[in-house]
């Protein structure tokens, strides 16, 4: 005998109303289908969020005013601008003032060459310290020492680079205290701040000390939202600690981890204006000069304000261009990147 599966009974009242017409449709709930054809138009919908729109003024008007508007002084890229003569009388040279790059200035290829450099340590050794250090911080069991420990590496972030630079120097600096305890226990001193063969590794050490604690805020939270049992399921399979963190808590991370890799691709060739400049006159420039520094040394230092903004477009255009090919990277492997297909 075949069994056959009983289907609920339908209402009484329906299954008369269809025997009388088979053609007849339910009515969507209230709210669905109505709605749907009764779209707020953009009038309707601005009155709507008003209030919501009010608190975001001032946010639009500081990125149209800072971000984009000033976007449109590029233009002195194809010009040879002279401040007293502004935008509009200022002689046009076309890609002139693109021939720095073109045609290899040895100024320009040896900040490049800084630059490019100073990328792959950050990439190598800053990008992944907030992961290593969230890792390590979720790790803890008790809660306040938790809490502790992020209120102290948060700190060093709120400082701007003025002071994290004073304070490298006080501590490693010529008459720091590192080289007074040396001294004064008959020891030989060691030249760190102003030795330009170190300067890299100094720059690549303040920016861990100065932002990793501050980084992992990201990372903490994307741990936070793992489910704990598929931690107790990988424990009860008799998987190791070691090999809970390989096949559970960095494939939840791998989203958070490849969206800020994407983010950082973008900000690749800014490897920090402020701290270098600070610390520029003690190495030099044949170790210390990057894009940033050669822009700002080139046209604001030294008037050459088409030369610097066509560096400055170019690295903005190259940056653009690593995010949207990072992106595209990442669609072919499942992930969404900065945005979905």
């Amino acid at each position: 005998m075949s069994r056959r599966t009983a289907l609920p009974a339908a209402p009484p009242g329906r299954l008369a109303d269809a025997r009388r017409d088979p053609t007849r449709r339910d009515p969507a709930p209230a709210g669905h289908a109505g709605g749907a054809r009764r779209r707020l138009g953009l009038g309707r919908r601005l009155l709507r969020d008003r209030v919501l729109l009010l608190f975001a003024l001032p946010g639009i008007a500081l990125i149209l005013g800072f971000h984009y508007l000033p976007l449109l002084g590029n233009v002195i890229a194809f010009q040879d601008y002279q401040p007293f003569l502004g935008i509009r009388g200022s002689a046009w040279t076309g890609f002139t003032n693109f021939a720095v790059i073109v045609d290899g200035d040895p100024a320009f290829l040896r900040a490049l060459g800084n630059t490019l450099i100073l990328t792959l340590l950050q990439a190598v050794f800053v990008f992944p310290a907030p992961i290593l250090l969230a890792l390590l911080m979720n790790s803890l069991f008790s809660e306040r020492i938790k809490r502790i420990a992020q209120s102290i590496l948060y700190l060093p972030h709120f400082m701007s680079w003025v002071i994290v630079v004073a304070l490298f120097q006080q501590m490693l600096g010529g008459s720091g205290l590192l080289n007074n305890y040396l001294r004064a226990h008959d020891l030989g001193t060691i030249d760190i701040i102003g030795n330009s063969e170190l300067f890299r590794v100094l720059l690549t050490s303040q920016v861990i000390w100065k932002d990793t604690g501050w980084a992992t805020i990201l990372f903490l939270a994307a741990l936070s939202t793992i489910d704990a049992q598929l931690y107790e399921a990988a424990s009860v399979d008799g998987a190791s600690r070691w090999r809970q963190l390989w096949h559970v808590t960095l494939p939840g991370l791998r989203g958070i981890i490849i969206l800020l890799f994407i983010l950082r691709l973008g900000d690749s060739l800014t490897v920090g204006f402020e701290q270098i400049i600070l610390q520029q006159q003690a190495v030099g420039r044949d170790v210390s000069e990057v894009l940033d520094t050669y822009v700002y040394n080139n046209g604001v230092v030294g008037g050459a304000w088409g030369v610097a903004a066509a560096v400055g477009l170019v690295k903005g255009l190259v940056g653009v261009a690593l995010v949207l090919v990072a992106n595209k990277v990442a669609h072919v492997f499942g992930e969404d990147g900065v945005y979905s297909r």
